[in-house]
């Protein structure tokens, strides 16, 4: 396959010069497959939930973009993932979710241990220069982070510790209790637009005023602000304090006071992280095609429990769910004017579009490293 052309962006620090990634880098169905092996299969994805691989034996199947897995809890209760491919035939050796003492290939029946040891190959006698001794499901590095479960595909990967250390450290010194938490609700959301669409938009409020009247009358536009690191972003967008003339005009009748602690992070590519004192939420954006995405939202608590603050946990989903809305159009809007032959790139906002530009120098960095 022709290597693709990115000789048509060169993103600049400057970002009072900077353009915006080519229209191109969106439509191009090609893009997909690079980024998946350049961005996708060499980053911590979060995959499930502890709470699934709590006992031993427990497992569950996902996927990294197309790379099929299974994560399982061994008899040393250790965490661990592997490809969900038999070495035999290519066919997998686990479905969907459950608990078993071994995984086992419902083609011709090889059966694994929870190491991913070999342990019977049916009628298999006889074949010349193979040891079944040396046959195991190929492992994938995981790790779990707060109630999730994370894999890297690339066996060089650093620890989360090292990528995700600072955000934990912020987390925990700020009194959250992130470990504790268990899921609540959970929303998936196919959209008709590139993955890189989405992730733009959630990394600016520019269109607040406009797009968000809801959110706008939320939050302090005036000190709504990106700031960037080196593979993640946190936003700092406070809820405005309550005047008691507008309080009909208010989705929350608060004073803001608990909401300055408040952490939101964008962890590359597509993950994020909004943290409360008593409950928090993840929003993990995975392509499917160069021109639909799917978002999942997952809702948790720390103490689910009824009453009062069980329906303002409900209205926040609700809220949530209609902005989520309103970004869905918006996000179709522009994969649409994307494919125009009237627009090729575009120029960034100073005030208001740093995070974008981040994300999509991140975005070329990967792609153009050796």
């Amino acid at each position: 396959m022709t290597p693709l052309d990115l000789s048509d962006y060169n993103p600049t620090d400057d970002l009072s010069t900077a353009e915006t990634m080519p229209a191109r880098w969106y439509t191009n169905p090609e893009f997909l497959d690079l980024e998946a092996e350049k961005i996708f299969y060499n980053t911590w994805q979060p995959v499930g939930r502890v709470e699934d691989v709590v006992r031993v034996g427990d497992f569950f199947t996902c996927e990294v973009v197309d790379q099929p897995l299974v994560v399982v809890r061994n008899k040393q209760n250790e965490l661990k993932a592997y490809y969900n491919v038999c070495p035999h035939r290519a066919a997998v050796v686990a479905h969907g979710r459950g608990n078993r003492k071994s995984l086992q290939c419902k083609y011709h029946g090889w059966t694994y241990d929870l190491n991913g040891k070999l342990m019977r190959a049916p009628e298999f006698e006889g074949v010349n220069n193979w040891n079944k001794d040396e046959v195991c499901l190929k492992p994938v590095k995981v790790e779990a982070w707060g109630p999730w479960v994370f894999v890297n595909l690339n066996p060089d990967a650093k620890p989360m510790s090292e990528v995700y250390g600072t955000i934990h450290n912020e987390i925990k010194n700020a009194g959250f209790n992130l470990d504790s938490m268990r899921l609540v609700e959970r929303r998936d959301y196919m959209i008709d637009c590139n993955w890189k669409v989405y992730v733009d938009n959630y990394l600016e409020g520019y269109h607040l005023p406009i797009a968000h009247p809801g959110l706008f009358r939320e939050v302090d536009y005036d000190k709504y602000e990106v700031e960037t690191f080196e593979n993640y972003s946190k936003q700092h967008a406070p809820i405005r304090e309550v005047d008691s003339s507008e309080v009909r005009d208010r989705r929350y009748v608060r004073s803001g006071d608990g909401e300055a602690d408040a952490l939101y992070y964008w962890i590359f590519p597509n993950v994020m992280l909004n943290v409360y004192l008593d409950n928090t939420s993840i929003n993990i954006i995975i392509p499917v095609g160069h021109d639909k995405t799917l978002t999942i939202f997952e809702w948790y608590f720390e103490s689910p429990g009824t009453g009062e603050g069980w329906e303002s946990m409900q209205q926040i989903i609700q809220f949530s769910d209609e902005i989520q809305i309103e970004d869905i159009e918006l996000c179709e809007w522009v994969q649409r004017g994307l494919k125009s032959k009237a627009y090729e790139a575009g120029r960034f906002s100073v005030l208001r579009e740093n995070g974008v530009h981040h994300f999509q120098s991140l975005v070329h960095k990967y792609l153009t490293k050796d």
